[in-house]
């Protein structure tokens, strides 16, 4: 799968609380992110996306103060509750500085308080929209957000790309488990320099 303007990359996670310094969430994909040097990798996927005007979708998950949302919660959202990630009235769940260059040609997609970007949200009606038929997946993490909007992505008939570089898990071991075992039962995975 090649870049252009009938592809669309959906970004996942890309928030303070998980790639910031301080961010409370930052230790868990710590060792992925530098490992695959992830947030470098996506910058430039995002340069080169731009220059072929490919569809660009961040989906940030973000709660309101209370956790309203969530209903006995279990898993990465009971941690996300534990320990007051992304709160809709705090920094981490604003999207990251590192893609303010490119807002203008981001489309952010709200109403995302689970794993699934299609859960809740208006993505696939925003795909559909500009027959988009190709999507390449880049964020965190891996065996949440981006596993369940991969495969939900896959079921909708989309062509799905996951980036093995472009994706952080909460260990390496987990990170090259689902890129080489779980992933190519339902999408392609590539690295950002097979896109490019």
């Amino acid at each position: 799968m090649k870049l252009s303007n009938q592809t669309a990359i959906l970004l996942i996670g890309y928030q303070n609380d998980y790639f910031s310094s301080d961010g409370v969430l930052q230790s868990v994909v710590e060792e992925s992110l530098s490992t695959n040097k992830v947030l470098e990798n996506t910058i430039s996927l995002i340069e080169k996306a731009v220059n072929v005007n490919a569809t660009i979708i961040a989906t940030p998950i973000v709660f309101t103060p209370d956790y309203k949302e969530l209903h006995n919660p279990i898993g990465i959202l009971k941690v996300c509750q534990d320990l007051g990630a992304f709160k809709s009235d705090g920094p981490g769940s604003n999207l990251i500085d590192e893609l303010n260059p490119w807002l203008d040609h981001i489309t952010i997609v709200p109403g995302k308080t689970g794993l699934n970007a299609f859960s809740n949200t208006k993505v696939e009606k925003i795909l559909r929209s500009q027959g988009i038929k190709k999507l390449i997946i880049a964020g965190v993490v891996t065996s949440a957000c981006i596993d369940s909007s991969a495969r939900s992505a896959s079921e909708k008939g989309f062509e799905v790309t996951v980036l093995s570089d472009c994706t952080a898990g909460r260990t390496n071991f987990e990170q090259e488990y689902y890129c080489s075992d779980v992933f190519p039962l339902f999408a392609h995975v590539k690295s950002c320099a097979e896109i490019l």
